[in-house]
């Protein structure tokens, strides 16, 4: 029997000595009231999460299978797409701040979770991160650091990503390259010498590679701006849970805004050039050439999964800068503005003592 949508992602979670909101706290099984200390444990999954069959859902025969309907807010600003819990009365969007009408919810259907890797550090933990790498940074703003300092500018946010797997099988032709040396003279006169220069000889070289492609994973979400950085997007999948409602509490959770055809034409791509590393690896030799190479995959299955971060967004002079700590390892990257006075009364006070000092080398 498919799950209602109060059985799975809206489920409101109080607490039931004082109705207080349940939030998920990090790095435990437990549901927590701030308020009272009640903890709630949330249930183990029943079954472990499971890939879905691709070919199914992108030809929508049995999609309905795996899906609900979630409540959504839309942010008209930046695109991205929210799940809004009910007990929210007032809300902004963590990529831009900008408020969110809760009046203006809708709801949408979305592929079920399969799985979700859940926070290990709270807010508090997340929001340190952020002021000492704040505290750190060169000629930044005064305002930004007193920005840094009140905890609602991290909020966070579960981020939908697919992963795809595949058996891949691929045939390719190129040639093999090995190096060997020559003895030149160069120069003349007092300068005349020899060297070894470097050729390569190339052989032709045909056959077949296939093997296993495991989790690639594929973004799922794209705004104008606030792109989660490369160094941060970094997580270890083998800590997936299967998908449980309670993991959520007390955070937003984004909807996917890149259909699932198109994160699988972009896993499609990467499974090509895992061929070809594959292919090169097979080939041998000092250095490889791929010339052609022709792929097949099959017994391809997806996950809709959602991951950890911590975004903090700031505006300066009309720009809005994002930060970004991963909700698992701690890891922080993100956009930072620069104070023109700072660097401008600095350059002055280095001309100012650079002149004092040219002033009593010359006395």
């Amino acid at each position: 029997m498919q799950p209602t949508p109060q059985q799975t992602s809206e489920l409101k979670k109080s607490c039931i000595n004082c109705g207080a909101e349940l939030r998920y706290a990090p790095g435990t099984t437990e549901l927590k009231c701030e308020y009272c200390g009640y903890t709630q444990d949330i249930p183990p999954a029943l079954n472990a999460f499971q890939e879905l069959e691709l070919n199914n859902y992108l030809s929508e025969l049995g999609a309905q299978s795996h899906s609900e309907q979630i409540t959504m807010l839309h942010c008209k600003n930046c695109g991205a797409n929210q799940h809004v819990e009910e007990n929210y009365k007032s809300l902004h969007c963590v990529y831009c701040t900008m408020p969110l009408v809760v009046e203006d919810a809708y709801k949408d259907d979305w592929i079920l979770p399969g799985a979700v890797l859940p926070f290990q550090l709270d807010q508090k933990k997340a929001h340190q991160i952020f002021k000492k790498w704040v505290d750190g940074l060169w000629w930044a703003p005064n305002k930004l650091k007193k920005a840094s300092l009140d905890p609602q500018h991290t909020k966070g946010l579960y981020a939908p990503f697919w992963t795809f797997d595949a058996q891949l099988y691929a045939k390719y032709t190129g040639q093999r390259g090995e190096y060997y040396y020559v003895t030149k003279t160069v120069g003349s006169g007092k300068n005349r010498r020899t060297v070894q220069e470097r050729r390569t000889r190339w052989y032709p070289a045909a056959g077949t590679v296939s093997g296993f492609v495991d989790d690639t994973l594929i973004k799922a979400s794209e705004q104008k701006t606030g792109v989660i950085p490369k160094k941060v997007a970094l997580w270890d999948l083998k800590k997936l849970e299967t998908f449980q409602s309670g993991f959520l509490a007390g955070f937003v959770t984004e909807k996917y805004t890149i259909p699932l055809k198109d994160g699988h034409l972009e896993a499609t791509n990467e499974a090509r050039n895992i061929a070809e590393r594959w292919a090169r690896r097979d080939i041998g030799g000092d250095t490889q050439r791929v010339s052609s190479i022709s792929m097949k995959l099959s017994e391809e299955k997806f996950k809709h999964i959602l991951l950890p971060v911590y975004i903090s967004a700031y505006q300066f002079k009309g720009k809005r800068y994002n930060f970004f700590v991963n909700g698992q390892s701690g890891i922080i990257s993100g956009q930072r503005p620069y104070s023109f006075w700072k660097i401008f009364f600095f350059v002055l006070f280095s001309i100012a003592i650079l002149g004092t000092i040219i002033y009593f080398l010359n006395q």
